[in-house]
């Protein structure tokens, strides 16, 4: 596996999306590429994928229909929303300026930017220098009485006539039928036309890949089809962002999105780059580096030989060029204007006045890191905290704290079993515990003032590494001015599905207090996991079988193993039922992924015909609305509405064209799909064929989803301790600690 950071992330990004095939699509062999961007891609690829079959490209814009607006529904209308209105207030911290006729707000500065240091102009360093943050609005009044907004709409699909005009078009190229309605989704208004003047913005559909883009391409425009033509060099850049993005990058580097786009048969990279940038596809950002051995350029390279620096002195200095789509780099700024304006606007008198002894009292009547935390919370805009599962309980006692002196709190989780597990917290209430989409959707939590700020003195967030760089702008917007935010988690788990590593990047920057906890998990599960968590893959004493290793020789051996121990072992020994026992494996395909041992744990724990869609009822599943997007459930019966599901409780309702695309089995799952949930007993699965997607961040993932029991299903033999030790993350390139470096300066942690 290669441990370098940009020489091939779109590459890998690539490959992550392929080899994750959707249900419904053939098995992908394993690669070699890392465990965590498989799983970060799996939900996406899982719906995209295939495109080129009718089954597997059935669209990624659909949502499963129910009696009422789901809570992802509602989330993603939200996010809708709340983005536009970021890149509403992003656009207006200046005005336009005339950098070409389709572009304004922040990709028109960036292009005149481009274009003046190109002309002389303008030295760089100056020229991409960061405007002033906007002024921000002020907290609701303490006595206005907060309303709870309504939730929107989701999107509604494409017209019907629009539908058939593109499928028109895409019959005269040879792309099947069934692309028509994510094609006029993803186009929008005058897709046919666009779609004829353009065969690459095919490329925009979801599961797209160059080949075939290029195949319809040369259909369509026959001669004049050429691998020099500007609209492919342009769509294939903005396809590898997105790649890219799928793989948890908020930006690439030049040198390496060039040399893929080489890879891809593009004549002049750098021409097709710049194309992107013109049209306002893409935006491009010059990044000083603070002693990082990546590829740079000398802010001087630009400035032609006068020698001149800038007005700053600054000439000479080594910048990082990048390259990002506008969706993500307006969510990365947004996300750090708003932090800075979080750890900026809490007032001297919240902090050091009369009103602390109330946070001291309670400090005093806790103990150890809870009581760290209550103080830093005090006397901070944003503290971040963390530690393994029995540390959740300090966040806990934070919130319990707060709200007995009379403080509006929230804490959100990243899942509804992290809810429920938080509500149980001694002195927390449980109206005051909500997931994180339940609070973005509006349908859990406190309600919004009218400019759509939260009405809360205080917001605590665990498993804060799950947080992309959209989810947490989103959150950080919505706080009002003088709210205090408590980022908590486990900064040894996996990272987000989505593009960034909000938590990583604010560990790293050293931006405000760190509180980490001294709360150990307890027995031998929390013993192997803390090992695991420093790089060792420690043998632990476990007298009541609370961990135990399987070897195997092979797939089918591994198989065979995972069904005994869910099935008869396990309860018989342990004492957990088997509905009460989650499979983890690195990925859906390959010969023991989650697609093999479902089928196999089906035929023993709920043998039926699978009449829908390969369905019974009792069944359990995963659905997946969206990309990044599970919850759990089971299934309750089929109809001619479609299938009827129970998900963390509430009923939903998947029509049957969709079922292919965002239902699938779970009595196994990815680490990915179990990060932030915790079963009674967990059985992981390393087949042999698993040895090079291992790394130490998806092996303690995995690990710590157990609670009372772990078994280990092992095949990798050396492998495994190898990745724990030697394996780390894989690299994403993100843009946050750049950003909030002028704003906010460091402080002693």
């Amino acid at each position: 596996m290669s441990t370098e950071p940009e020489a091939a992330a779109a590459e890998e990004a690539e490959t992550a999306a392929a080899d994750e095939a959707g249900p419904g699509t053939p098995d992908a062999a394993p690669d070699a590429g890392d465990a965590e961007t498989r799983d970060a891609d799996a939900d996406a690829a899982e719906s995209t994928d295939g495109a080129d079959s009718p089954a597997g490209a059935d669209g990624a814009d659909g949502e499963g229909k129910s009696a009422e607006l789901s809570e992802t529904e509602a989330e993603i209308a939200a996010q809708r929303e709340l983005r536009e209105r970021i890149e509403q207030r992003k656009a207006s911290k200046e005005g336009p300026i005339d950098a070409g006729a389709k572009l304004s707000g922040t990709a028109a500065d960036l292009l005149a930017a481009v274009r003046a240091v190109e002309s002389g102009e303008k030295p760089v360093a100056s020229a991409f220098r960061e405007p002033e943050p906007a002024p921000r609005r002020p907290a609701p009044s303490p006595a206005a009485e907060p309303v709870r907004t309504q939730q929107p709409a989701p999107a509604s699909a494409p017209a019907a006539e629009s539908v058939d005009a593109v499928r028109a078009v895409l019959a005269e190229g040879g792309a099947p039928a069934a692309l028509a309605e994510p094609t006029a989704a993803a186009l929008g208004e005058g897709a046919e036309d666009r779609l004829r003047e353009d065969p690459w913005q095919l490329l925009r559909v979801p599961g797209v890949r160059t080949e075939q883009a290029d195949g319809f391409a040369r259909a369509l425009l026959g001669a004049a089809c050429g691998p020099d033509d500007e609209r492919r060099g342009r769509a294939i850049t903005v396809w590898l962002l997105e790649q890219a993005a799928a793989a948890g990058h908020t930006a690439l580097d030049a040198a390496a999105l060039t040399a893929a786009l080489g890879q891809r048969a593009v004549p002049d990279p750098e021409a097709a780059v710049q194309s992107a940038v013109a049209e306002g596809d893409a935006l491009v950002f010059q990044d000083a580096i603070e002693g990082a051995d990546v590829p740079v350029q000398r802010s001087d390279d630009a400035e032609g030989q006068d020698g001149e620096g800038d007005e700053d002195g600054e000439a000479g200095r080594p910048v990082r060029v990048l390259i990002g789509l506008e969706r993500y780099a307006l969510a990365e700024e947004s996300l750090a204007d708003g932090l800075a304006r979080v750890i900026n606007s809490l007032s001297k008198d919240e902090t050091s006045g009369p009103g602390t002894d109330g946070w001291e009292t309670a400090a005093a009547e806790a103990s150890g890191s809870a009581a760290e935390l209550i103080r830093a919370a005090a006397g901070h805009g944003l503290v971040l905290h963390s530690g393994g599962e029995s540390a959740r309980a300090e966040p806990a006692a934070l919130v319990a704290a707060a709200a007995a002196l009379g403080l509006r709190v929230c804490a959100a989780t990243h899942s509804a079993d992290g809810r429920r597990r938080l509500a149980r917290a001694p002195g927390v209430d449980e109206a005051a515990v909500v997931t994180v989409a339940g609070l973005l959707a509006g349908a859990q939590g406190p309600g919004r003032d009218a400019d759509g700020a939260l009405a809360l003195d205080l917001l605590v967030v665990l498993d804060a590494p799950q947080l992309d760089v959209e989810t947490a702008a989103m959150l950080v917007e919505s706080l009002p001015d003088g709210a205090r935010l408590v980022l908590s988690g486990d900064p040894g788990v996996l990272w987000s599905a989505g593009p960034g590593r909000v938590f990583a990047d604010l560990l790293a920057a050293r931006c405000c207090p760190q509180i980490v906890s001294r709360t150990p998990d307890p027995g031998p599960v929390g013993e192997l996991v803390s090992g695991i968590g420093i790089g060792e893959l420690n043998q632990v004493d476990a007298p009541g079988k609370e961990v135990v290793i399987v070897p195997v020789r092979d797939a089918a051996e591994a198989i065979h193993r995972t069904v005994q121990l869910v099935a008869d072992s396990v309860p018989r020994a342990i004492g957990v039922p088997a509905e009460q026992t989650q499979v983890i494996t690195p990925g859906h395909g390959g010969a023991a992924g989650t697609r093999a041992l479902n089928a196999a744990l089906k035929e023993r724990l709920n043998p039926g015909p699978g009449r829908f869609g390969g369905f019974d009822p009792g069944d359990r599943v995963a659905h997946v609305p969206a990309a990044g997007r599970t919850t759990l459930g089971r299934v309750v019966r089929a109809d001619a509405e479609g299938l009827h599901l129970e998900c963390d409780g509430a009923p939903v309702v998947v029509r049957k064209e969709r079922v292919e695309q965002e239902v699938r089995h779970a009595w196994a799952l990815t680490a990915h799909q179990a990060t932030g949930l915790r079963w009674p007993a967990v059985v992981v699965v390393l087949p042999g064929d698993a040895a090079q997607v291992l790394t130490r961040p998806w092996v303690y993932t995995a690990f710590g989803r157990a609670e009372r029991h772990l078994s280990v299903v092992q095949g990798v033999e050396q492998a495994l301790p190898r990745a724990v030790a030697e394996r780390l993350w894989k690299d994403r390139t993100t843009r946050l600690q750049t950003l909030l470096r002028p704003q906010v300066p460091s402080v002693a942690v």
